[in-house]
């Protein structure tokens, strides 16, 4: 118990710049308590207690401001971040390390007993006021935008947007993998928006990585015609890149956290 106690902390760790020691996240962390009475009222509900189960959960929302039924099936690693608005319900399976933020839904379409609430896949993210309605799959590492209402399966690794939610299956071509080393090199990673969500800084500084890399690429096509015909010439090493000249480009203020 302490173990997955600690486990859980750590997430919130890994997942909030905000939180500063493990006394803060024990006592001030909405998204935490309403797991831990997740983990009692799911534990009744299996024991036939159902009533008490309820009640566990129903004085967890009147807490927290979270809702989630005991029935709710909840992987390793859950991340609620603010929490105020989150409902989940009695059908739902969450996979590990999902994040979700406040106002996210989890809910059925059907009055119809059996399978009616979504099933998260492991490292989803769900952002704030989303709506996941049906009893479909969410696939391994999807992101759900912000505000998006999700009625269809969603494939692995894609994003959603827009209301409804429309599903985009990003495949990284080339192009995008050399960039992407060129940014881990920098230190730089775009603010972390994505192609479908750009943030016109970030376009501009994609622009301007896609330049580099093409004016590297003809120094070193002139080098190696000059080494052709001068085989003494010999090529200087290029200074590292240090992640201190590149403070200007990233977005270390966030989100004021």
């Amino acid at each position: 118990m302490f173990e997955r106690l600690k486990e859980d902390i750590n997430s919130v760790f890994h997942r909030d710049p905000a939180a500063r020691n493990t006394f803060e996240v024990l006592t001030n962390y909405p998204g935490l308590h309403a797991l831990l009475f997740h983990r009692l009222a799911h534990w009744l509900w299996n024991l036939g207690l159902k009533w008490l189960a309820r009640t566990v959960s129903t004085f967890a929302r009147w807490l927290t401001g979270i809702e989630i039924h005991p029935g709710a099936k909840i992987g390793r690693r859950f991340f609620i971040d603010h929490g105020m608005g989150v409902v989940i319900g009695e059908t739902t399976v969450i996979g590990d390390d999902v994040t979700l933020y406040q106002g996210v839904t989890l809910g059925g379409t059907s009055w119809n007993k059996g399978k009616r609430h979504p099933t998260i896949g492991n490292g989803v993210v769900v952002g704030a006021g989303a709506k996941i309605l049906g009893p479909f799959e969410v696939g391994d590492g999807a992101k759900i935008g912000s505000n998006s209402v999700v009625t269809k399966a969603v494939p692995p690794g894609a994003t959603v947007v827009g209301i409804p939610g429309r599903v985009i299956v990003k495949r990284r071509s080339e192009d995008e993998v050399r960039r992407k080393e060129m940014e881990e090199r920098m230190g730089f990673d775009a603010y972390g928006v994505t192609e479908e969500m750009p943030d016109p800084v970030a376009r501009a500084m994609r622009a301007l990585l896609d330049h580099m890399h093409a004016v590297d690429e003809r120094i070193e096509n002139m080098c190696k015609a000059i080494r052709k015909v001068n085989s003494e010439y010999q090529n200087g090493e290029l200074p590292p890149l240090q992640d201190e000249d590149f403070d200007c480009v990233r977005d270390d203020a966030g989100d004021g956290r």
